[in-house]
């Protein structure tokens, strides 16, 4: 009897305990525990590690429970956060699932590549591989050799596990530009000037860093088609402004208008080598599906709209009213 009464007794404290809030011992600033995972962690050092972490209980309890819940090897490596309220059946159920703790990353439309890897490297639990890298490393090391960096990523919220590589993140990124792309260039009207879906995106990156307000994209789009359509010159600014890079403090002066590089759409016809910014979905359909319009020029009203003209005499009259207040 007495057998009997403390293999009951032993019962219902194991089953108190399995359903029982974990006591936490966070890091100072912190509501949770912080709980790394490594590969091929098996077995008591695994419920050692759990309590390493500061999560206080019994290690040999856990273990005792990972072993006879038969799924202690099911387990998967990762990144965790434990709450309070989880209790040792929960922690299991987690751990099996790989229900990793998942920062995010915003990537915006019409950002430079430049500013990505600023924002990848400086990321929250975003192990910073690129650090040093040359931008041909990186290209090749998410499988694109020999590809120019820019705009090849796709604008979005990335999501990713803690201590996983910025390179991953921008594989995801690059594949996502890749996918988006594609889709817009089957979609592309029949009577576009463009050639090719890389001529595209370049178009589309201008097209988003000359948009201030969303609805003026399509007719944008139309703008610079009809003046490829035509050979006329695009005279762009913001690419004028890239090809400056870190020369360009702020103003666009007469003479950086003047003078000739690859991106300067005042002295060279045609687009520009390369995409100038990351472009969104709205920007590639703008490119391939531009609005039709007799328009050949546009100016900000200063407002976020543009105001469109059909000739140089009315584009003169609407740059007198909107940039020259006459």
């Amino acid at each position: 009897m007495l057998v009997l009464a403390v293999g009951l007794l032993f019962s219902s404290a194991a089953l108190w305990w399995l359903n029982a809030p974990l006591t936490l011992q966070p890091l100072r600033g912190s509501q949770v525990v912080d709980l790394e995972i490594e590969p091929g962690t098996r077995g008591r050092e695994l419920a050692q590690a759990v309590v390493a972490s500061g999560v206080q209980t019994s290690s040999n309890w856990l273990y005792g429970w990972f072993r006879l819940s038969g799924q202690s090897r099911q387990i998967r490596a990762g990144s965790y956060e434990v709450t309070p309220g989880t209790t040792p059946r929960s922690l299991l159920r987690m751990l099996v699932r790989g229900e990793e703790t998942l920062k995010t990353i915003s990537l915006p439309e019409g950002w430079n590549f430049k500013q990505v890897l600023t924002a990848l490297q400086s990321a929250e639990q975003l192990r910073p591989d690129t650090q040093g890298m040359s931008a041909e490393a990186i290209m090749a090391k998410i499988g694109k050799p020999g590809v120019h960096p820019e705009g090849r990523f796709f604008p979005d919220t990335y999501t990713y596990a803690k201590g996983s590589s910025d390179l991953a993140v921008l594989q995801r990124a690059a594949r996502a530009m890749d996918k988006r792309l594609a889709s817009a260039w089957s979609q592309r009207s029949p009577d576009t000037p463009l050639q090719t879906a890389e001529q595209a995106l370049i178009l589309a990156s201008i097209v988003e860093k000359e948009t201030g307000k969303p609805g003026d994209r399509a007719t944008i789009g139309g703008v610079f088609s009809n003046r490829l359509r035509i050979g006329m010159l695009l005279q762009t600014d913001p690419t004028v402004i890239y090809g400056m890079g870190d020369a360009f403090d702020g103003n666009l002066r007469k003479r950086d208008l003047l003078t000739d590089s690859p991106y300067n759409t005042y002295t060279r016809g045609g687009l520009p080598p390369t995409p100038i910014a990351m472009p969104g979905r709205a920007a590639l359909l703008a490119a391939v599906q531009p609005a039709r319009t007799a328009a050949l020029y546009f100016v900000a009203r200063g407002d976020g709209s543009s105001q469109f003209s059909a000739t140089l005499e009315e584009h003169n009259r609407a740059v007198n009213k909107y940039i020259r207040g006459r």
